[in-house]
């Protein structure tokens, strides 16, 4: 149910044609906003983007006998930690009506 991938390109190009401001810099300021949500996740904080959501670490417990996929070989795996993204209210408003948002139905 997922339509074409929107690239990072993408997004630069377009807030290019909105701002006017160099490709260059736009490009270097997504690229510090990424790294300031990934340092805060390191850094096990919760990142909240209001009107958007929040980025956060979830513990996801280890097994006695996980499986390689790709060999088939059990391995145990220890308790770890798992970026994850919870749509904020009004995200979930604009995404919620499928058949609104998906060009495809």
């Amino acid at each position: 149910m997922r339509g074409p991938k929107l690239t990072k390109a993408e997004i630069i190009e377009s807030i290019h044609q909105r701002v006017k401001i160099n490709k260059k810099d736009i490009h270097v300021i997504i690229d510090e906003f990424c790294e300031e949500i990934k340092n805060g996740l390191i850094e096990f904080r919760d990142v909240e983007l209001r009107g958007f959501g929040t980025f956060e670490v979830r513990v996801r417990k280890g097994r006695h006998n996980a499986r390689n996929p790709k060999t088939g070989k059990t391995a145990p795996v220890e308790d770890h930690g798992v970026a994850a993204f919870r749509a904020g209210r009004e995200l979930k408003q604009k995404v919620w009506p499928l058949s609104d948002n998906d060009p495809r139905t």
